[in-house]
């Protein structure tokens, strides 16, 4: 009973940690650690902060693995920290500067509304949406751009790996961002072209690549035609069902009588997105989907389910195709 309670106390007071890794993020002090240990004075005078504050914060972080508290208030970066510099392959850095800002930790202030009604608690806190909120803050934006163009890199191989894109001549990336996912299918495609199609100032910022075209809209009014594949990576989760199936009826128009509809998703049996799916509720009024809700979205937007594909890392793909075969 007592460990119990103690593991339900740790729980309850879980929510202390994502906003002191924030500030530990936002300072720099895991690049500063990088060479070797500092003392709190001299983080806090390097970073400009409160020497005795600064301490505390590094002191409880050290009680979580992150930093290692050594004699004369010296602190080390450990391996666990080591996540959060900002040079190395696969940083949670850019995820931790994204989820601690205050707009995205105030919305789980209204989870109980979100619960109540199934819709968005962002919504009802600003009176818009996260994506209009973004759009009209840059900083905001910027940040969440770095996010996505970071968890995509980090999960490029293993998706490529799992699922063969070759077999298709040219792959239309709806909602691709800066690029990354289709990149990362074209480098392992040499046959296959692609175009990124995204919001006009979004694409702006996209590395250029001898194979891929850059168009800019909204695929809420329309998506570029001439594809094989439409591919739309952690897009659908992120709108309720009518918007998802909206998305969905413009890829089908654009597609014809032939090709396929490739939604890459996480997998709702991997026990890590179900908390994913409550940050969709509550900033969104969306979901994570399994496999038979993504075939009623597909029969919806005027497409046939086709199959699910599991790939590593807790990801599948779901294919919809035109309701008649091409072949």
């Amino acid at each position: 009973m007592a460990a119990d309670r103690n593991r339900l106390a740790g729980l309850i007071t879980g929510f202390r940690v994502t906003p002191a890794l924030y500030v530990a993020a936002v300072l720099g002090v895991a690049d500063l650690l990088t060479d070797g240990p500092w003392t709190s004075d001299a983080l806090a005078a390097e970073t400009d902060t409160d020497p005795d504050a600064l301490y505390r914060l590094l002191r409880a972080l050290a009680t979580a693995g992150v930093f290692e508290e050594q004699p004369g208030r010296r602190f080390a970066l450990t391996d666990l920290g080591d996540g959060l510099r900002s040079d190395v392959e696969g940083s949670l850095r850019p995820q931790v500067l994204y989820l601690g800002r205050p707009y995205q930790w105030n919305v789980w202030t209204d989870l109980v509304y979100s619960v109540r009604t199934g819709t968005s608690a962002f919504e009802h806190q600003h009176g818009e949406s996260a994506w209009e909120y973004r759009a009209q803050r840059p900083e905001e934006s910027a940040i969440f751009d770095d996010w996505m163009t970071t968890m995509t890199r980090s999960t490029n191989a293993t998706i490529v790996a799992g699922y063969d894109f070759s077999r298709f001549a040219h792959v239309v990336d709806v909602g691709g961002g800066h690029g990354a996912f289709l990149t990362a299918i074209l480098d392992a495609s040499p046959e296959t072209t692609g175009t990124l199609f995204d919001q006009e100032h979004v694409v702006a910022t996209a590395p250029p690549h001898p194979r891929l075209q850059v168009v800019g809209g909204s695929f809420f009014d329309s998506v570029p035609g001439g594809g094989e594949a439409y591919v739309l990576k952690s897009i659908v989760h992120d709108w309720p069902d009518a918007e998802a199936t909206a998305i969905l009826r413009n890829c089908a128009a654009a597609l014809g009588d032939r090709g396929s509809v490739l939604l890459v998703e996480r997998d709702l049996d991997d026990p890590t997105s179900v908390w994913l799916d409550l940050q969709m509720l509550v900033m969104f009024g969306a979901r994570e989907r399994t496999a038979d809700v993504y075939a009623r979205l597909f029969e919806a937007a005027g497409l046939r389910y086709v199959d699910a594909t599991k790939v590593e890392g807790g990801w599948a793909v779901y294919q919809g195709a035109a309701t008649s075969p091409s072949r």
